[in-house]
C-alpha cells in the first residue's frame, strides 16, 4: 500500500491544525463558515466503512471534539457533517457549524458562492483558538 499523502484540493482548500490520534484536522479556508475537515491519516480509504470497526469509533470521536473546538470558537444554530467525496474521493468528514442568515443558509454550504479566504492574523489567531480547544 502507497503511505498517505492529503487530496491535493484538500490541500488547496485548507489550512492544517493539528493531528490528532486518527485524523488530520484541517481548517476551511473560508472565513463565512466554522469549517472543520478530518482526514484520517491512512492511505487508499475512500468510505467510513472502510475503516475498521475500532478505527470508525475513533472517527466519531473525533468529530466530536472537532465540533465542540467548533463551537467553542462561535456558537452556531446547526451542526452539519458531511462525508460526500463525490469529487475528492479521499475519505474526509466535513465539520461545519451553521447559522441562520449565513452566506448559504438554509442551503449546504458546498458550491456556495466564493470562499472568502482568512486574512493572515485572522487565520493565525483562529488556528491557535481550535488547537487549544481541541488539546483539552
Amino acid at each position: 500500500m502507497s503511505p498517505f499523502e492529503l487530496d491535493p484540493r484538500l490541500a488547496n482548500d485548507t489550512r492544517p491544525v493539528m493531528s490528532l490520534a486518527l485524523c488530520d484536522v484541517l481548517l476551511m479556508n473560508d472565513a463565512r463558515f466554522p469549517w472543520l475537515v478530518l482526514v484520517p491519516r491512512q492511505a487508499g480509504l475512500v468510505e467510513i466503512c472502510d475503516l475498521p470497526p475500532e478505527a470508525q469509533a475513533a472517527l466519531w470521536q473525533e468529530v466530536n471534539l472537532a465540533a465542540q473546538a467548533l463551537r467553542s470558537l462561535s456558537p452556531f444554530d446547526k451542526l452539519n457533517l458531511g462525508a460526500l467525496g463525490n469529487i475528492v474521493r479521499q475519505l474526509h468528514v466535513h465539520v461545519v457549524g451553521r447559522r441562520e442568515g449565513d452566506a448559504a443558509w438554509p442551503g449546504p454550504v458546498w458550491g456556495s458562492g466564493r470562499a472568502e479566504p482568512y486574512g493572515e492574523d485572522a487565520l493565525a489567531s483562529v488556528i491557535e483558538k481550535l488547537r487549544a480547544a481541541l488539546a483539552r
